[in-house]
């Protein structure tokens, strides 16, 4: 890894970081959920920590609003917050009866959404006194959401995916289970609203249309990744993290190996790779601009219990040739 590209951030957490997020805006400015409790506030050019919240139990994940002024957390408190970056405050929006395992801002809508591991997803109206706009049973636990524009996806226990529409709850647009077979581990909305990708604890990723029909259909696949052969033996590591490039839509992936890998998912093509993160990358996020990202390298128990390296956020300034598409062969 070039140190003239990469650099890690200052005070970083200290236990297992859940989230990155970039704000929305051109200043790059990053938060950080953790285990330890906390989310972070980072000015990414000055690599400098600007605030601190503290929470009451780990925080599992955390999101900007609309501006670089307010974010959103929730975790094994059961909580939903609001944190005022600038002021430094905080207030409840609401409490659920488990973990708030995924938080997402809904710009377009302005809500905020929640997955829960009381199954349920929620709607949030942050800028009401009686916040929680809909509750929405599920049919297992909650592991991950993403969305584009007024479209929901929420993965679940059980390889359950439902599609809603912000709009209207009371039913999804789509009932799916995922074409991974193993347990759901992250989900990213493609920024056009085509469709998402999820991946899996085995080393997969699918790339899924919401157009039902047949043509479309037709263009969904998945594929291997993050696999190493160690001492002889074929490894296959979790798919912890994915992330849209928001100008070219290529995306890239973080895993348990230690390495975050750049994708061309239309033309099928790996854009490039880089490897020896010092642990599993637990995080991605790309800047609004799209010329940085954020690395979270962050033991994510996949050999179970060990010695592993302190948790380091890693900044990343990329180049056009790590993102841009790859260009089809001549007659493809």
């Amino acid at each position: 890894m070039s140190q003239a590209k990469e650099f890690e951030l200052a005070g970083p957490p200290t236990d297992g970081i859940t989230r990155v997020a970039f704000s929305r805006t051109a200043d790059p400015l990053l938060i950080a959920s953790s285990w330890d409790r906390h989310v972070r506030l980072y000015d990414v050019v000055a690599n400098q920590q600007l605030a601190r919240f503290e929470h009451r139990a780990p925080v599992l994940d955390c999101c900007f609003g609309e501006d670089q002024r307010h974010a959103f957390s929730g975790g094994l408190d059961r909580r939903v917050r609001i944190l005022d970056l600038t002021t430094k405050d905080e207030r409840e929006l609401g409490k659920q009866d488990d973990a708030v395992r995924s938080v997402v801002y809904l710009p377009q809508a302005q809500l905020l959404a929640t997955g829960s591991w009381d199954k349920t997803v929620r709607l949030y109206d942050t800028r009401a006194a009686t916040a929680e706009t809909s509750r929405t049973e599920q049919p297992a636990k909650v592991f991950a959401l993403d969305a584009a524009g007024y479209t929901l996806v929420a993965a679940m226990a059980e390889r359950h995916v439902h599609v809603y529409d912000v709009r209207n709850m009371s039913e999804p647009m789509q009932r799916r289970e995922s074409s991974l077979k193993y347990q759901t581990r992250a989900i990213a909305c493609m920024h056009d609203g085509e469709g998402y990708l999820s991946s899996s604890i085995e080393g997969r990723v699918a790339v899924e249309f919401f157009d039902p029909s047949p043509k479309s259909q037709a263009r969904k696949y998945a594929f291997k990744c993050h696999r190493a052969t160690v001492n002889g033996v074929d490894t296959v590591y979790p798919v912890n993290a994915l992330a849209f490039h928001p100008i070219h839509g290529t995306f890239a992936t973080g895993g348990g190996d230690g390495g975050v890998s750049v994708w061309d998912g239309m033309n099928k093509k790996r854009v490039t790779m880089w490897t020896g993160y010092p642990t599993s990358v637990a995080s991605l996020a790309f800047s609004s601009d799209g010329r940085h990202l954020a690395i979270a390298a962050s033991y994510t128990y996949e050999e179970g219990d060990k010695d592993h390296p302190p948790d380091t956020i890693f900044i990343r300034t990329l180049e056009d040739s790590d993102i841009r598409p790859k260009r089809p062969a001549p007659g493809k």
